[in-house]
């Protein structure tokens, strides 16, 4: 997933929840609805992450290398920088852009 192409927020702002139950018509499912989605973001996005620290990792670390490695702390900007998983995971949901099922109503 490509974080850079996202239109959500970066900070939390005050929302309707009327609009959270329209779909549902409950806004408790929503909620756990866009809970899931944002546990699977973060998932994504620790895990990619993870993939691009591990390239930096070294048996012998020195002390005087971490300080200086200029390229992990860029790394870890970028991502300090990105909307949090549950504020993605909200305008995905407003936006429509996550499918979900209810089995009982199968």
């Amino acid at each position: 997933m490509d974080y850079k192409k996202l239109k959500s927020e970066t900070n939390t702002t005050t929302r309707d929840l009327r609009r959270f139950d329209e779909k549902t018509e409950n806004i408790y499912q929503s909620v756990v609805i866009i809970g899931k989605r944002a546990n699977q973001i973060g998932l994504e996005m620790k895990e990619e992450l993870n993939n691009k620290l591990s390239e930096f990792a070294t048996s012998t670390d020195n002390l005087e290398e971490v300080f200086e490695n200029r390229e992990q702390i860029e790394i870890a900007r970028y991502y300090e920088q990105l909307p949090k998983p549950s504020l993605i995971a909200i305008s995905e949901y407003l936006d429509e852009k996550i499918y979900y099922r209810v089995p009982e109503k199968d």
